[in-house]
């Protein structure tokens, strides 16, 4: 209790002195501009050409050290941090005693020239120092920080000043984002927005996100996918295509779930799923190289090599590989049943064969796939979207690729055959009605589109927040998304 009438006498005290600036016609909030010069990490770097120099830096106190008529502060910009050496007889008498009055967390513009410490620090020798912005809160103390994750997800803006590595994170992040578009754009792809409300929640198995439009009187959808949207292109004449945005999916929140994610899709006509296994292991290698300098990541104490090429291994070889099975030699559903509850894995009345191999390959090979692995050929009945292989109509031309256990993209080459892809609606209707809301809607415009007609096209699409945590050793999602889903605080 002592420590909670502590704090908020320390807060009264900071608004205390708030009053007093207005008071004496100081207040810093109604300042609009500062004119800096230069950025910490400009001076630290270069100190042979900004020596003698004056500049002018602008940042939030982090330290602050009084030895009488004078101090020294550490100051935290966009870049870094610098120290700057206040003395009184160098600003002025009435400008110290507001200087030492103000509080780490406040923000003010330091103007000087700059120089070496004794201690061989690199410093500002301030002429100026000017308030700009009054923390009214605390800051965490800096030997214990802002270590409660749930605190640092909701107070991003504090954990971002407090823990440095962070911002690091979300920079790498960046570094990856642009990484991936480059390698695109250069490769001929474009980049297009599709609509992020839908009328039909379509492209995956997810559940979906339902508000309601009152002009149209209609429920509409976030997008759980963009992939008709985006199939729709090719279908009117660009040859690729891709976009990269927010997903919203109404279902679990785990590490490697967040009810709003980034995710791209790219798609390329006359292409197959085999080009999108190529381009996949040697886009995300060249990101790697651009964010990281290297292919080799570091996630949790474990080294993968993200190099081409990845492992192949077909769905039905994973199964009987990790859960010693074969499915294939299995003639009815029921002793496909048997088998899967013999393994312990769940089997609800609505599965099929394809459905049954899934489920235990996800239960019992998904852990296996640390290294880069390209799993093939999935089951036709969980890949309503999904061109058959045509020496095996059971299966599709369809990969997922896996590093670290996770998957992080999923592809094929597309279904283009409307009367097939219909039937397959259909019997994602069916599975609704038997009790699988995660099936797809009927979309009767997609049909259409497939109608007019679809080139041969391969499709991707990778879930792009896994991939930064796995190139940026973020064990939680929530790591690497500046301000994750969380429950509001009654």
């Amino acid at each position: 209790m002592s420590e909670e009438m502590n704090l908020s006498e320390v807060l009264q005290v900071r608004r205390d002195k708030l009053k007093k600036l207005r008071e004496e016609g100081k207040d810093p909030f109604k300042i609009e501009k500062y004119d800096r010069t230069n950025f910490s990490g400009d001076i630290t770097e270069n100190f042979e050409n900004f020596e003698g120099e004056h500049v002018a830096v602008a940042g939030r106190i982090m330290a602050k050290r009084a030895m009488g008529k004078a101090s020294f502060i550490d100051i935290l910009d966009s870049e870094g941090r610098i120290q700057s050496y206040v003395r009184k007889d160098a600003i002025g008498e009435e400008a110290y005693a507001d200087f030492v009055t103000y509080d780490i967390g406040d923000i003010i513009g330091v103007k000087g020239k700059v120089f070496k410490t004794k201690k061989d620090e690199i410093s500002i020798r301030a002429e100026e120092v000017q308030l700009l912005s009054k923390s009214l809160q605390v800051l965490p103390e800096k030997f214990h920080g802002l270590k409660d994750p749930d605190l640092r997800y909701r107070q991003r803006y504090v954990d971002l000043i407090v823990n440095p590595e962070v911002k690091d994170a979300f920079l790498k992040r960046n570094k990856i984002m642009k990484g991936i578009r480059e390698y695109l754009d250069d490769r001929g792809y474009l980049e297009v927005e599709t609509p992020i409300l839908n009328t039909i929640a379509g492209g995956a198995s997810a559940k979906p996100f339902i508000t309601h439009h009152n002009t149209l009187d209609i429920d509409m959808y976030m997008r759980i996918a963009n992939e008709l949207y985006l199939k729709r292109l090719i279908v009117g004449g660009f040859d690729k295509v891709y976009e990269m945005g927010r997903m919203f999916r109404n279902e679990g929140m785990s590490i490697k779930h967040n009810p709003e994610y980034t995710a791209i899709e790219l798609y390329a006509a006359y292409e197959d799923y085999e080009y999108m296994m190529e381009l996949t292991e040697n886009m995300v290698a060249y990101v790697a190289e651009k964010a990281l300098g290297t292919t080799k990541v570091n996630f949790q104490g474990r080294e993968i090599d993200l190099a081409p090429p990845w492992n192949r291994l077909s769905m039905q070889d994973a199964v009987k590989k990790y859960a010693g099975v074969d499915f294939d030699s299995m003639e009815t559903i029921e002793e496909m049943r048997a088998a899967a509850k013999k393994l312990g894995v769940e089997v609800e009345d609505h599965m099929k064969k394809g459905h049954i191999v899934n489920a235990v390959f996800e239960e019992y090979a998904e852990e296996h796939l640390i290294e880069p692995t390209f799993i093939m050929h999935h089951p036709v009945e969980v890949s309503p979207l999904a061109k058959r292989n045509p020496d095996n109509p059971e299966i599709t031309n369809r990969f997922e690729a896996f590093i670290n256990t996770w998957e992080i993209a999923n592809a094929f080459s597309e279904l283009n055959d409307p009367i097939d892809q219909k039937q397959r609606f259909m019997d994602q209707l069916e599975q609704r009605e038997a009790g699988d809301d995660e099936a797809h809607m009927m979309d009767e415009d997609f049909v259409n589109a497939l109608e007019v007609g679809l080139p041969p096209t391969a499709g991707l699409g990778i879930g792009v927040d896994r991939l930064i945590m796995i190139l940026t050793n973020s064990p939680s999602i929530r790591d690497v998304i500046l301000f994750p889903t969380m429950k509001p605080i009654k």
